[in-house]
């Protein structure tokens, strides 16, 4: 395959592609927008953010402290539980121990502070050098964001324990109620003292113009090749860990085809037309979930109330003795009876780093044909929004939408079954 330029200096000379010199310059922007000055060499351009994961985490392992080659004991990576799925599988891709820590009560997305120290000590006995903590700022599975407080306790462990912080902030454009959700990215928090060269950010294109589908989706996140881009530090040590990425992603021959990296760069420099069209999916999904939180919380099952994203985080371990007399003992047979009942809109918590024997699920809030679509996206993703309607006024809200009622309805009705239980 042909090499294209990924380098801003330093390593191996490569061609540069204008497309792909396009993409950096708008993701620069894109961040700048977001109180985070970036210039093009402090930028990585890749098919997907799973691939920028990889080689961030190669990288990362490769540059112990003090810019030695390669690791005198076993890596680990640490991750939060949820997480997505795509997350722990390029950990283990190149071969890395992972271990996963509980997230707080409040929020998914991090660490619980605390147990991730632990977790850094048990790791550490077993010989392993922990080296990577991978979280999310905006997090889709459970549809929510930390607190800023609680995000800068979790990076000031991580800061403390010498782990460098891959922030994926791939849905922080998805609140539904911007005035609502405050998303805080851990470069701020890290510039600000100091220590900007202990986080990489990392996100994927596909949430930047997400195109609800118009009906129940069961696939995991990125559900189409979508590019993605990271940010490193403008710090020495910055400089020598991205150049060390830059060469891996030309060492693998990746590249963004110009139609690609063409509709890329268009997106990230966020058209008054994309903003509207986010906002009002954002809206409209909002709606959406919180209809859907009320079904699930009016039987008894636990859900933290959803700010952000696609999907909600459902516990129903309270119910484990009532669940155990019809069968479902663990996360994979809940997903599967679910599915049974109401379709592909049920994921096991197994599936994202939670322990098996939880009885936790995700569900989607595309639960209805057309949730979440704004007027103009009827076709697909890329059709234009028709400048002369209002989405907010031309389509009724979720709850109006033809089945809506009686699909919610059925979501409640299907987990009172399954516990035997009764709506509050």
């Amino acid at each position: 395959m042909r090499r294209t330029d990924q380098s801003g200096g330093g390593g191996a000379e490569l061609l540069a592609v204008p497309s792909v010199a396009a993409v950096r310059a708008a993701a620069c922007a894109y961040w700048h927008r977001r109180g985070l000055p970036t210039d093009p060499p402090q930028v990585a351009v890749a098919p997907g953010a799973p691939l920028l994961l990889l080689t961030v985490l190669a990288a990362a392992a490769g540059a112990p402290e003090g810019g030695g080659e390669g690791l005198r004991a076993p890596g680990s990576v640490l991750l939060p539980h949820p997480s997505p799925s795509w997350h722990v599988a390029q950990a283990r891709q190149l071969g890395r121990r992972v271990h996963t820590v509980p997230v707080p009560a409040e929020c998914g997305g991090i660490p619980d502070p605390f147990a991730l120290l632990e977790a850094v000590r048990r790791s550490r006995e077993a010989g392993e050098v922990p080296h990577a903590l991978v979280l999310s700022v905006a997090d889709d599975i459970t549809g929510t964001a930390p607190p800023p407080e609680l995000l800068h306790e979790v990076c000031e462990a991580a800061v403390t324990e010498g782990l460098l912080i891959v922030s994926d902030e791939t849905w922080r454009d998805t609140s539904h109620d911007p005035h609502d959700t405050v998303v805080v990215s851990p470069a701020e928090m890290l510039t600000e003292a100091g220590r900007a060269d202990q986080v990489v950010v990392l996100a994927g294109l596909d949430a930047m113009d997400d195109a609800p589908p118009a009906g129940p989706r069961h696939g995991e996140s990125p559900p189409r090749p979508s590019p993605g881009i990271a940010r490193f530090a403008a710090t020495e040590r910055g400089r020598t860990f991205r150049e060390r990425v830059h060469h891996l992603l030309a060492e693998l021959g990746t590249g963004l085809p110009g139609p690609v990296a063409a509709a890329a760069a268009a997106t990230l420099r966020e058209p008054p037309e994309l903003l509207s069209r986010r906002a009002e999916a954002a809206r409209l999904r909002g709606e959406s979930a919180r209809a859907l939180h009320r079904a699930v919380t009016a039987t008894g099952a636990v859900c933290r109330p959803p700010h952000l994203g696609r999907h909600l985080y459902v516990d129903l371990d309270p119910f484990r003795p009532r669940l155990a007399a019809r069968g479902v003992t663990d996360a994979a047979r809940l997903e599967a009876e679910l599915v049974r009942r109401l379709g592909p809109c049920a994921r096991g918590g197994h599936r994202f780093g939670d322990d098996p024997g939880e009885l936790r699920v995700r569900l989607t809030t595309d639960l209805v044909p057309g949730a979440a679509r704004p007027t103009g996206q009827e076709g697909g993703a890329g059709e234009p929004v028709d400048a002369g309607t209002s989405g907010a006024t031309a389509r009724p809200r979720p709850q109006e939408w033809p089945g809506a009622a009686a699909t919610f309805a059925q979501v409640q009705s299907v987990l009172v079954d399954l516990t035997d239980g009764s709506c509050q």
